[in-house]
């Protein structure tokens, strides 16, 4: 059995640690406090857990600016706490998957301190140095803002490549030493229990030629991702990184995150002949509308409706295209929350979590979810800890709107406010910390789990009915094909041995009707739903999972 089987019946929770559950009364999420919440995710019916990073870390970039790969941060706990967690965890028969950053450090790593401590070091050489006199190789530009390129803190006149913030400098993975480093230290997990690895931005692991410039009409850097996108050396690199790693721990499962990959490139990831990774998370599912946008200002952060044609185009053609199971998701740390960023009501966002998670697939659902939570509001530039939204907020009052429409507008679609503190009860600071909590903002939410822990009609009830049907094998192993629909309803059936299952859900704030292929009972639902013979109507945004009787065989 390859691991894409072993996974198919996998629904994974993604816990941003610092958000979770605070054990020692600091303000921040640890592993203890995710240890004592165990039975409750054991509960909730997942079966593996999506941990953030936990490194040592000087915390820029949230964990992702790792300074030692070999080290629990302390503000997470120690090593014996970790080992514990997973202990814990695998007695719930919860699986544990780690978030391994292989394509950059932290500039307080060791090796970049020595790459820059003296020139002739063999660690220069684990990092990407290029350019001379002070001038930058080539225009590309980083993602976090400004040019891949700084300065060569040892005054050499070069400068070191840096896909992401300053303080996190790109590996160079043309250096074979780099990759037996990463795999010494991804071993060094696995050795403990660990059962998967959620490799970040592994897509970016190659970059092209550094002489050449992107072309630009003008002299600012310039988002260059073909060169530092999915070349075809990030297959030929990553290659002996995975078997070396399947010949020691051949369970181990690879999920990896490749924002930007085509769908077809997602199929060569994930192909098991290929030997590298297992599911990849894509960021091509949801495209957005430009009509609602004011041409007068930035619209990175300006609210965007979903374009739900080109979704259910995309949708279709993952589902047909890849081989391996696809990763299903609405949220995660990197994007505004499913209530906040899509859903417009209570039921629609039911709806579409019945929608995305009982496709063909693995379901990672970001923690809170369960629950209905929103983004947090902001009512400060400074809380976003983003110079972008400073820009942003700047461009919108010359263009006429107020500060706090601004920040409204950040707070409904910026990441940060995606990662407020999970609510457990109504007690200080909800069951989450004695003490303040590192994120605070003013939320919407009424909602705790002991609120709705035993309530049969909550949001969290509904989740643990959906992942119930979801490990049911019609569900996890069935085959898949969209219904063509009026636009406004999206409809697609699962199908196996002989037993047949059909998803509909409507987008539209009006009533909406579709005449069934048979006689079929409910299963699920979402809203109000009238079944009639073969007639449904659905009301507002409702959803519905519909039982064909099976076939004698």
């Amino acid at each position: 059995m390859t691991q894409q089987e072993a996974w198919q019946n996998a629904i994974i929770y993604q816990i941003y640690p610092k958000s979770f559950q605070d054990s020692n009364g600091d303000g921040i999420g640890d592993l203890n406090g995710i240890r004592q919440r165990i039975p409750y995710l054991k509960n909730l019916g997942i079966t593996a857990v999506w941990l953030n990073p936990i490194y040592l870390s000087p915390g820029v970039d949230n964990g992702y600016d790792v300074s030692d790969y070999y080290q629990i941060d302390p503000v997470m706990g120690t090593m014996a706490d970790f080992e514990n967690l997973v202990q814990d965890l695998h007695q719930a028969g919860i699986k544990l998957i780690m978030d391994f950053v292989l394509n950059h450090t932290s500039d307080q790593h060791p090796w970049f301190k020595a790459a820059i401590s003296d020139p002739k070091s063999p660690y220069r050489d684990y990092y990407i140095f290029a350019g001379k006199n002070g001038q930058k190789p080539n225009n590309w530009g980083s993602f976090f803002g400004g040019s891949v390129w700084a300065k060569d803190p040892a005054g050499t006149g070069q400068s070191y490549f840096h896909l992401f913030a300053k303080e996190m400098p790109d590996l160079n993975w043309k250096n074979p030493a780099v990759c037996r480093e990463m795999t010494k230290a991804a071993k060094f997990w696995l050795a403990k229990g660990v059962d998967g690895l959620r490799l970040d931005a592994f897509i970016h692991i190659a970059k092209a030629d550094l002489r050449q410039s992107y072309p630009s009409d003008d002299d600012k850097p310039v988002i260059a991702e073909p060169f530092f996108a999915n070349l075809p050396q990030v297959q030929e690199w990553l290659k002996p990184f995975c078997d070396s790693i399947r010949q020691d721990y051949p369970d181990t499962f690879f999920l990896g995150e490749a924002a930007s990959a085509s769908v077809n490139l997602a199929a060569d990831y994930t192909k098991p002949e290929n030997g590298l990774m297992d599911s990849v998370i894509t960021f091509r599912y949801f495209k957005e509308k430009e009509d609602g946008v004011n041409p007068d200002f930035s619209d990175q952060y300006q609210p965007k409706e979903m374009d739900w044609l080109s979704f259910k185009q995309n949708q279709a053609v993952w589902q047909q295209t890849l081989q391996a199971p696809p990763t299903l998701y609405w949220s995660n740390h990197d994007m505004a929350r499913l209530a906040t960023r899509v859903a417009k009501t209570e039921v629609q966002a039911r709806s579409l979590a019945m929608l995305m998670y009982l496709e063909r697939g693995i379901p990672v659902i970001y923690y809170g979810e369960e629950l209905g939570l929103h983004n947090l509001d902001f009512t400060s530039a400074d809380q976003f800890a983003d110079q972008t939204v400073n820009e942003f907020v700047a461009e919108a009052e010359e263009a006429g709107l107020s500060e706090a429409e601004a920040l409204k507008m950040a707070s409904l679609t910026h990441k940060l406010p995606a990662r407020g503190t999970m609510p457990w009860n109504d007690g200080e600071n909800h069951g989450f910390s004695q003490h303040e909590p590192w994120l605070t903002g003013i939320s919407q939410d009424q909602v705790t789990v002991a609120s709705e822990d035993q309530d049969p009609d909550s949001m969290l009830s509904f989740y643990r009915r959906l992942f119930k049907l979801k490990k049911t094998p019609l569900f996890a192993k069935g085959s898949y094909y969209l219904l063509d629909t009026e636009p406004d309803l999206v409809a697609y059936q699962r199908d196996l041995d002989g037993e047949s299952a059909l998803v509909v859900v409507s987008l539209s704030a009006q009533k909406t009707q579709l005449t069934l292929p048979s006689q079929m009972s409910v299963l699920l639902q979402a809203g109000g739903i009238y079944l009639q013979e073969q007639q449904l109507t659905l009301m507002p945004f409702a959803g519905v999972v519909l039982k064909k009787p099976a076939k004698n065989k």
